[in-house]
């Protein structure tokens, strides 16, 4: 199984788990177009569209780098023309690119709402809608969405309420698309992490060096997306998929070499579904 000669379109792909996923791509022989706002160095987050096409480059693939705002419907429409220009086609939508601010209503700006709002759900649905045509004519399809289970408890909505309508808006796209896209042989799932992941954003603006040092690295979904990509489209669709659990039902045994720390506990996710049972110890590794 090999994703080579496949096209992926993957936003938010400029870091972190959109490129990790691009990179484990890449290293089949793929070719992806990054998608993502980020063409000049940021203060705090590392990595640009440039420097993630070098990478993905250097590990085997090809790369299109494009400055892609996922609220612009016209912008998004006109990158996935230059990716079918450029690539001969899509294969793969990863819809990564996510707003997030933990804070409750009260202390939460409707401009941030609409921000969050924006990108997450209207954002998701327009890179899907543009991508439809395309998706239709490739051999094995998939659309992928970086978003929770929709396990619909109090505890995950009352800490911040207005980022979790915007985050699980992705994941009931998951929940529609999936049976309005069955017939069509294209493949619509969701992926969330167990536990947190060392990714910038969590150390500059969540959780700091800390919650890093008990997290786990990106390759952990980078290696359960692809699991999902090299699936039959027209069976393996619906799905609300945790890593971890997914990767051991493929036959992965090892996760202790997807810790940043392997002497710290590793820091639960919010969203993970109470009866989701860990396929592997979260305490620290004692050796």
């Amino acid at each position: 199984m090999s994703l080579k000669g496949k096209t992926l379109f993957i936003t938010g792909a400029s870091r972190g788990i959109g490129k990790a996923i691009a990179l484990r791509a890449a290293r089949d022989g793929a070719s992806v177009a990054i998608a993502a706002k980020t063409a000049e160095p940021h203060a705090k987050l590392e990595g640009t569209i440039y420097t993630a096409a070098e990478e993905i480059e250097a590990a085997g693939g090809r790369a299109l780098p494009l400055v892609v705002d996922v609220r612009d419907e016209g912008n998004v429409a006109e990158a996935m023309a230059r990716t079918v220009e450029a690539f001969g086609g899509i294969d793969i939508l990863v819809n990564n690119a996510s707003a997030i601010q933990l804070t409750p209503l009260a202390r939460t700006d409707m401009k941030r709402f609409d921000l969050m709002h924006q990108i997450n759900t209207r954002g998701t649905l327009a890179c899907c809608k543009h991508a439809l045509e395309h998706l239709a004519r490739a051999d094995n399809p998939h659309i992928l969405m970086l978003s929770p289970p929709l396990d619909m408890q109090e505890k995950w909505f009352a800490p911040f309420t207005p980022y979790a309508i915007a985050k699980y808006g992705m994941s009931l796209a998951v929940l529609g698309l999936a049976g309005e896209l069955r017939d069509k042989g294209i493949a619509v799932n969701a992926l969330w992490p167990r536990t947190t992941i060392a990714t910038a954003a969590v150390r500059n603006l969540i959780g700091g060096g800390d919650m890093v040092s008990k997290s786990r690295t990106p390759e952990i979904l980078a290696d359960a997306a692809w699991e999902i990509f090299t699936s039959p489209s027209r069976e393996f669709t619906g799905n609300f998929l945790i890593d971890d659990t997914f990767l051991a039902s493929r036959g992965v045994s090892d996760f202790d070499r997807y810790r940043v720390d392997p002497s710290m506990p590793l820091m639960p996710d919010f969203f993970v579904p109470d009866d989701s049972v860990a396929p592997a110890s979260t305490g620290p590794v004692k050796g």
